[in-house]
């Protein structure tokens, strides 16, 4: 079957005015059969060099990007001579001692010399040509222009730069509104001592662990520890306003039920659309006249139990009782009553504690646990406020990637009595 020209296909045949060869497509006029035309004009810089790297041939394109006539660096200026200082070396460090070994190069970010001084950023590709007997004879070397491409690395540096300011800001911005839900100073009531300890799951967001330890005016003393559902700006929100709840119950009424009662009808008015609650524990301490311990009237809303290391060296965790607070429109709460002796430690801590998961844990669902919890304790008691603390301190620095939650750590102590 005979095609037929000029419909469905090209047909061969000779020609002088750019119309197709024999052997070729009939594409236009245009194409590139001018080898010498193509070397000069091609749209990135070629050289050859001597391999002592003298120039013996440069394109157009090259002499037009640094300026220079033909014969101002055919056989006068070495390669190396174009490149700026820090180039120079690097290519005699390195560059050309990998070329000699390896016969080529590829990809490499130097910067050109151009003759009215300026810089300009390069990809340098270079091979060697060898001869018929496999001799090096001479270095061909194809450059690039990677102005554009540098501007744009600036640009995603410069981004990132600016990236890391923001999330440095943001860490502060973090670390300070934390800093603001929790006592500056941990106040200590005459007679007894107290330790707190506060760990951060994640620097770039609020967490919702609060404690304190304040006086009343009757010489009684308040304090709780607690955790607030979510994390971020919304969990600092209830976390202040459980806090200051707490407070002012604590004046007006000392009775930590009765507290407890009044957060959660105030939770359950503000945030009962969104589902926020907490757990807490929440206590009034009288400390016993002449540095004779404490008693503690304590409540929990749904908290891990409190535990109470003993100066004789046991370890029991109180029996506290009672709903989450602020999930439900009515909840009732327990008061229970705790009488520390001299030497006794009471401990208080949040869930991120004993829902860390550690290489060893030795719990069915990988979680460190109450019991394990109550171990590490007998091998710390009879101890104290600061001591206890410390160890829990250094517990958490050995979960690692385990821990996965914010944890507070708050023990008040009554020392020892004195022979």
């Amino acid at each position: 079957m005979t095609a037929t020209a000029g419909r469905d296909s090209y047909a061969p045949g000779p020609s002088d005015d750019g119309s197709a060869r024999p052997g070729e497509v009939g594409f236009p006029a245009l194409l590139e059969d001018n080898l010498e035309d193509l070397y000069e004009n091609v749209p990135c810089g070629h050289l050859s060099t001597l391999l002592d790297g003298t120039i013996a041939k440069i394109n157009g394109t090259l002499l037009a990007w640094l300026g220079y006539r033909r014969e101002e660096l055919v056989g006068r200026r070495r390669f190396s001579d174009l490149l700026t200082g820090g180039g120079r070396i690097y290519h005699e460090t390195h560059f050309a001692p990998i070329l000699a070994m390896l016969g080529e190069v590829g990809g490499v970010s130097l910067e050109l010399r151009t003759k009215d001084g300026s810089r300009m950023p390069v990809l340098v590709t270079s091979v060697v040509k060898a001869g018929s007997e496999g001799q090096p004879q001479l270095i061909r070397t194809a450059i690039f222009d990677a102005r554009m491409r540098r501007a744009y690395e600036r640009e995603l540096l410069n981004a990132r730069r600016a990236a890391e300011r923001e999330d440095e800001r943001l860490r502060q911005l973090v670390s300070k509104l934390q800093r603001s839900l929790l006592p500056a100073v941990l106040q200590t009531p005459p007679g007894l001592e107290s330790a707190a300890y506060y760990r951060m799951a994640s620097t770039d967001e609020v967490g919702g662990d609060f404690y304190d330890l304040f006086p009343l005016d009757d010489g009684r003393w308040g304090f709780f520890l607690g955790d607030v559902s979510g994390k971020g700006v919304e969990a600092a929100a209830v976390t202040a306003l459980a806090r200051y709840t707490l407070r002012a119950a604590a004046v007006y009424n000392p009775d930590p039920a009765a507290a407890l009662h009044n957060l959660n009808t105030v939770l359950w008015q503000e945030y009962r659309e969104d589902a926020r609650y907490c757990t807490v524990v929440f206590g009034i301490l009288t400390p016993t006249p002449a540095g004779g311990g404490f008693t503690a009237v304590i409540a929990s809303g749904g908290h891990p139990e409190p535990l109470l290391l003993r100066a004789d060296g046991s370890v029991h965790y109180l029996s506290t009782k009672g709903r989450i607070v602020g999930a439900f429109p009515t909840s009732q709460y327990t008061n229970t009553t705790v009488i520390a002796d001299p030497g006794d430690t009471l401990l208080l801590y949040s869930d991120g504690l004993t829902e860390a998961r550690p290489a060893s844990s030795e719990t069915a669902d990988g979680r460190f646990g109450t019991a394990a919890l109550a171990r590490f304790a007998t091998h710390l008691a009879p101890t104290n406020a600061a001591d206890a603390v410390a160890a829990i301190t250094d517990l958490l620095g050995t979960f690692g990637a385990g821990l996965t939650d914010d944890t507070a750590v708050m023990a008040i102590g009554a020392p020892p009595s004195r022979p």
